[in-house]
C-alpha cells in the first residue's frame, strides 16, 4: 500500500479516464520528476465509468501531452474500492465525478476526496471534459491541470 511505504499517493480520476485524468496524470508525474520526488510519490489515474477499461487517452490529448512534454503511457482502468485506501488523494475534475467517487466510497476510506480544481489559483473548481471539444479544449484542460497541480504539489 502506498501509504505503509512512506510514500506520498494522489489518484486523478474523471469520468472515463482517457481525456482529463491522463493528463492530471500525467502533468502531475513531470511535476514531481523535476522537483527530484518521483521516488516519494504514487501517482495514477483511474474512471468512474468502464467505458474505456484498456484503452489508451484520447489522440487529442495524447498529442497535447506530447507538444508540452509530458507523455506518458498510460491505459485506461476504472477506480475500485481499494483505490480509496491504497491513495491517500483522490481527486476528481468535476462534480459528477465527486459525487461517483462518493457513492462507491467504501466505509474503511482514508483517502481525501475532492476536486483537482479546489487547488486552482483562479479559483475554477471544474476542469470540463473536452472530449466532444477541438484542440483547444485539450489545450484548456492541460493548463488547468498545471496550474492546479503546482498547488497541489505545493499544498501537500
Amino acid at each position: 500500500m502506498a501509504a505503509q511505504s512512506g510514500k506520498k499517493s494522489v489518484l486523478f480520476v474523471c469520468l472515463g479516464n482517457i481525456c482529463r485524468s491522463p493528463i492530471a496524470e500525467a502533468v502531475f508525474t513531470h511535476l514531481v520528476r523535476e522537483k527530484g520526488q518521483l521516488d516519494q510519490w504514487t501517482v495514477d489515474s483511474a474512471g468512474t465509468h468502464d467505458w474505456n477499461v484498456g484503452l489508451p487517452p484520447d489522440e487529442r490529448g495524447q498529442a497535447c501531452m506530447r507538444k508540452h512534454g509530458v507523455y506518458k503511457e498510460q491505459i485506461a482502468r476504472q477506480v475500485t474500492e481499494g483505490d480509496f485506501t491504497k491513495f491517500q488523494y483522490i481527486l476528481g475534475m468535476d462534480h459528477n465525478n465527486i459525487s461517483n467517487l462518493k457513492h462507491i466510497q467504501p466505509p474503511n476510506s482514508t483517502a481525501t476526496v475532492k476536486l483537482l480544481g479546489s487547488y486552482d489559483p483562479e479559483g475554477k473548481e471544474v476542469i470540463e471534459d473536452p472530449y466532444y471539444g477541438e484542440d483547444s479544449d485539450f489545450e484548456r484542460v492541460y493548463q488547468q491541470c498545471v496550474q492546479c497541480c503546482t498547488a497541489f504539489l505545493d499544498a501537500v
